[in-house]
């Protein structure tokens, strides 16, 4: 089911510019065909619980301040994970495909912690 907090999610990314009217419309789109079909990846992690989101946090090492955290429901992590990469720093290195395949074989908690000394950022990936 659809909740109005995912859709305020997504609507408040469109707002804050982090994504355009058209990737909107996608996630919105996906969303409810998501609540009507199930989620893409039911399948039970190792620890015996369906992974339930994906959680991208970008933060400032310096000031340690939160500069971008975007939780995505499972059903979106496909879509979510290619508009996410566009968050990453450059020189982060970051393999959405090796996020991807892990959490397709189960995988949960922290998939990604790197971190840029040079622009001092931290990106954290994790699956809940």
């Amino acid at each position: 089911m659809v909740t109005s907090e995912e859709r305020m999610r997504i609507l408040n990314l469109l707002q804050e510019g982090k994504i355009t009217a058209e990737e909107a419309s996608r996630l919105l789109t996906a969303l409810t065909q998501t609540s009507k079909t199930g989620p893409t990846n039911s399948r039970p992690a190792a620890s015996g619980r369906t992974p339930r989101q994906l959680r991208v946090r970008v933060t400032d090492m310096k000031t340690d301040r939160t500069k971008v955290n975007v939780t995505i429901p499972m059903g979106l992590v496909n879509m979510g994970l290619k508009m996410g990469a566009r968050f990453v720093p450059n020189d982060v290195d970051v393999d959405v495909e090796e996020i991807k395949e892990a959490i397709a074989s189960g995988q949960m908690g922290k998939l990604v912690d790197a971190e840029n000394h040079e622009d001092g950022e931290r990106v954290e990936v994790w699956v809940e």
